[in-house]
Formats: C-alpha cells, structure tokens, sequence
C-alpha cells in the first residue's frame, strides 16, 4: 500500500511532546490517551522505549494537514489499515445492496410500464 492514508505519521496536531504517540493512535485508531499510557508504562520495564520515541520523533514524517477530508474518511482508512481484506468484504456487500435496491427500483417501474419494458428489453 503506497498510498498516504496507509502510512504512520507524526501527529503534531495533537502531539505532547513529538507527535509519535498521537500518530501511532491516529494509524491504529486506538485513543491516544491509551497509546501514551502503555508508552509510559513500557520505560519502566524497557530501557529502549525513549530512545525509540526520538528515533521515531525523527524519522517520521508530520502528518499533512489535509489527509482527511472528514471523520469519516479518518474512520475509512484506519479500517483500511487494520483489515484491508475485511474493509474490501464491506464495501462489496454495500455495492451487492446498491444493486440489489436498484433492481427493485428497475422491476417496479418496468412491471408497471410495458413501454420500458420494452426498451429494456431490446438494450439487453
């Protein structure tokens, strides 16, 4: 996946310090409240949690201000990058309903009216 939605930035909008963690919750979809939480608690355990944090700090890049267009599409792509098989399965089965729908819209007008009908018919 090559595209910018898919990648981690550094969240710098709703950073504390780097940005990092904010961006690790932003790409996870996890709050980032929890995503410093476990940072925090990792120090203790791991002598490599503050050196990662400013390695990361460095490397990755600031999050474009313009990414998403909405919630919803912020919502979209974390799906996208959490399961993108299951993300695919979803908008499958939203356009098997869009065709099914529109099916049902095409048979009552074409039940009702034998001149489209027709017309339908000889298209085909």
């Amino acid at each position: 996946m090559n595209s910018p939605r898919t990648t981690l930035y550094r969240d710098k909008q709703n950073a504390k310090m780097l940005g990092v963690c904010a961006g690790i919750a932003d790409y996870t979809g996890i709050n980032a409240f929890w995503v410093r939480l476990a940072a925090l608690m990792l120090i203790p355990m791991t002598g490599f949690v503050v050196p990662l944090y400013f390695i990361a700090g460095v490397l990755l890049n600031k999050k474009p201000a313009e990414l998403y267009g909405d919630e919803q599409q912020d919502k979209y792509w974390q799906g996208v990058r959490q399961s993108p098989k299951r993300t695919t399965r979803e908008i499958r089965a939203r356009f098997r309903d869009i065709d099914r729908r529109l099916a049902g819209v095409e048979h009552h007008y074409v039940t009702n009216n034998q001149r489209l009908s027709a017309e339908i018919e000889r298209l085909r």
